[in-house]
């Protein structure tokens, strides 16, 4: 089911056990470190799906995309939660959920924030997943609209579209050449997770202080960091491929165990209390994240 991401499968399977099955306090720590420790380790092999060169090919406009893309999505995203009134965390859950890669960044996020609110990280996931699934045909059916050639609509996909996953069916739609354009186009808004997360890190240590007397953590998370060695490391081309897929089901399979932590922690009874108003958000972060993808799409391949 190419459609279904296996990381939506997993938040809900661990928000079903949640809810029908009461975990023992033991149990529930020790699927807590591992959902912690799994997350680290799926973001890490991440960094072998990245290939610089691929991003050099198709030219400098592709970044400067990315880059608009990521920085004007979450910065409209923190305004308009702001004067929607939503809660902070959950603002910059679906800012970067939205504005970079997905169900993966709002678990790299809530990985580095102070705050451990799942049950706004789950719905965060849930409307990157609504959202994304419904730009699938969306995307190519305004591009046909607009006039544009499949590959200013691939990279539009890539530009915009939240999940890997969704960004990879827009582009099997579109033919094997735009495919690859828009996947590389994705890819290069993952990139960008690493400098986010940095941020986010340094901005929540300047929020919540360390105490004097206990170690203050790193600005840049370690996990950043081995993102970081391992698009180095692909991009030096020592890495065969048969390994780079293997990292990739390896990714997909430790993401999908912090999800499960992840939805572990959500009970639903709280979910009914959420409102209308991150939908809104979601909406309107979308349609931002989108007007930003299109414009560059549109600019590099005029």
């Amino acid at each position: 089911m190419p459609l279904i991401s296996p990381l939506l499968l997993a938040i809900i399977a661990g928000v079903i056990v949640a809810n029908t099955v009461t975990l023992p306090a033991r149990v529930q720590r020790t699927v807590d470190v591992a959902g912690k420790y799994a997350l680290r380790g799926g973001i890490i092999l991440l960094g072998l799906q990245l290939h610089l060169t691929d991003l050099v090919a198709l030219g400098p406009g592709a970044l400067l995309t990315a880059i608009a893309v990521v920085t004007i999505g979450i910065c409209a995203t923190l305004t308009l939660g702001s004067v929607l009134g939503i809660h902070r965390n959950m603002t910059l859950l679906i800012a970067c959920g939205f504005s970079i890669c997905g169900a993966a960044a709002v678990a790299a996020t809530t990985g580095v924030t102070r705050e451990d609110d799942r049950d706004e990280s789950a719905v965060a996931i849930a409307l990157v997943v609504v959202f994304g699934t419904a730009m699938i045909p969306l995307i190519p059916m305004l591009g046909h609209l607009f006039g544009l050639n499949d590959t200013t609509t691939a990279m539009w996909a890539g530009a915009s579209v939240h999940e890997v996953a969704q960004v990879v069916a827009i582009g099997d739609v579109l033919g094997e050449p735009a495919l690859h354009v828009a996947v590389v186009m994705k890819l290069t808004r993952v990139l960008l997770l690493a400098p986010v997360l940095a941020l986010v890190n340094g901005a929540e240590q300047r929020r919540h202080p360390t105490p004097v007397d206990v170690k203050r953590p790193p600005v840049v998370p370690l996990f950043v960091l081995g993102f970081v060695a391992m698009v180095a490391l692909r991009t030096t081309g020592v890495v065969p491929e048969p390994l780079v897929a293997g990292a990739g089901i390896g990714q997909t399979v430790l993401l999908a165990v912090a999800m499960f932590a992840l939805g572990t922690g959500v009970q639903v009874r709280k979910l009914k209390h959420v409102g209308a108003r991150p939908v809104i958000l979601a909406a309107l972060s979308t349609v931002v994240v989108g007007a930003v993808g299109l414009t560059g799409a549109a600019l590099v391949t005029a």
